[in-house]
């Protein structure tokens, strides 16, 4: 339950900026712990990219959501039971390019297999492979990329690259020419027991989020933008929201590393060795949604859960990004997906820079987006015949709408590049009480991450209310 903002205590523990999962899961566990807890949110919902909408009697969860089975175990850890029991298996995952089409379960056991048959690839290079990139971890090499990783043990094999890569450059936004490891330990948790996601849909994850923070007693406020994180002496003292100051012995941002250091502290709060490493850091990219609502009575075919499609000859970082790109995704969202509410939607997300759509003049983006609606629809219909007439609600997002709702630097949907993760990691030791949790180095992005991010630093950030530095 959200409280008035004219009803917000003066003083708390700890406060958390922003919503999404890794905010969410930082506030439960730090309430857990005993601590006073404020969680303040800018727009009306909590949730950040974790979100949905509502059109004409259709629920559209924003973004693509699919995630690792680890998040089986990471929320009946961190969360509940009831919470846990939500996660489900998209078995029916499906490519359809040039080079290949074909469907798969994601497991690694029918990826071998489809490798091994399909492909043929030995099996010995399969498990050298598999072998490598289990073993990855945060402490190895970052020299060697992805491309390189990938020609080691499949050389000349685009079509094989293609599958591996595809799902995690949707999933992550990484691309053949960012560290390998950035890589590896994504693609190893989703290679565990395949694709998974939320039965009930978004809205429901968040209304049970929300229940479990209120009973550990977790102050929330929407509409609450922080203008400002107050420093004193290289130490946090609180926030200003809306003319209010708020004071707190610890502030955990969960907005992004970028959007914290320069507009919430600005450059003056922190060393010149800290800023140089801020500098470097190079924010990923974002992307572009279309929503499609199938009418209450009519039906489509079941054609997948996830369909990877592309009619690009060879998987391209950079065609994944053009403003006129040929690849996308589809989650199909059946009346399966959300239990009691007997409606289908279809959600196209394609990976997008945010300069290609800021620079339009109004008439110009709104052109764009209509066309991109069509192109999508066009797509579509090679999956479902005959699905334009059973359409009564088409609606485009663009990196511009996720800027606005989210306040994300550059509209971004996956955060920074790696070299993110090392300055959100050592914010605290520049000033003390400030921490910050979210999408940083691709490694720690996604659902599953934003969580595991959470705890992680929530754990910090107990560690620091509990010593005498806080006092």
């Amino acid at each position: 339950m959200c409280v008035d903002h004219d009803k917000l205590s003066d003083n708390y523990d700890v406060i958390i900026i922003g919503s999404g999962l890794g905010g969410l899961t930082t506030a439960n566990r730090l309430a857990y712990c005993g601590h006073r807890v404020l969680l303040l949110e800018f727009h009306h919902q909590l949730g950040g990219l974790a979100t949905w909408f509502k059109r004409r009697g259709h629920i559209f969860d924003i973004s693509l959501h699919g995630f690792p089975y680890g998040m089986v175990k990471t929320c009946k850890k961190y969360w509940n039971r009831e919470i846990m029991q939500s996660i489900v298996q998209l078995k029916n995952i499906v490519f359809d390019n040039p080079q290949f089409s074909l469907r798969t379960t994601f497991t690694r056991e029918d990826f071998t297999s489809i490798l091994r048959n399909y492909f043929k690839i030995p099996q010995t290079t399969l498990d050298r492979f598999f072998t490598t990139v289990a073993g990855m971890n945060f402490y190895d090499d970052q020299s060697m990329t992805t491309r390189e990783l990938f020609d080691q043990f499949f050389p000349g094999r685009t079509d094989v690259h293609r599958l591996l890569m595809e799902p995690i450059t949707y999933a992550n936004g990484s691309t053949l020419d960012d560290p390998a490891i950035t890589y590896g330990i994504v693609f190893s948790n989703f290679m565990n027991k395949g694709v998974y996601t939320f039965e009930g849909g978004t809205d429901k994850l968040i209304r049970m989020m929300t229940d479990e923070l209120t009973k550990s007693g977790v102050t929330i406020c929407t509409n609450a933008k922080v203008d400002r994180i107050i420093v004193e002496d290289k130490k946090v003292r609180g926030i200003v929201t809306r003319g209010k100051t708020i004071s707190a012995r610890a502030v955990v941002s969960n907005s992004g590393i970028t959007n914290t250091i320069y507009d919430l502290v600005g450059r003056e709060g922190f060393s010149d060795d800290f800023l140089e490493k801020a500098d470097a850091i190079r924010v990923n990219n974002s992307s572009c949604q279309v929503y499609f609502g199938i009418k209450k009575d009519s039906v489509i075919k079941d054609a997948g859960d996830l369909l990877f499609t592309s009619a690009s000859p060879r998987f391209d970082s950079e065609e994944l990004l053009d403003l006129h790109t040929r690849s996308k995704t589809f989650s199909i969202y059946y009346p399966k997906t959300r239990p009691g509410h007997d409606r289908h939607t279809i959600v196209a997300s394609m990976n997008s820079r945010f300069d290609d759509w800021s620079l339009m003049d109004e008439a110009t983006y709104k052109e764009q987006k209509k066309r991109l609606i069509d192109r999508t629809l066009i797509d579509l219909e090679r999956y479902f015949p005959g699905v334009r007439e059973k359409i009564d609600w088409m609606e485009a997002a663009t990196p511009k709408t996720f800027k606005r709702y989210t306040l994300h630097t550059l509209g971004t949907s996956f955060g920074t590049k790696f070299e993110g993760l090392d300055v959100s990691r050592s914010l605290y030791k520049e000033i003390a009480g400030l921490f910050h949790v979210g999408s940083v180095g691709i490694i720690m992005s996604g659902w599953l991450g934003a969580i595991n991010y959470g705890v992680i630093v929530a754990n910090d950030a107990d560690g620091f209310l509990r010593s005498a530095t806080a006092q």
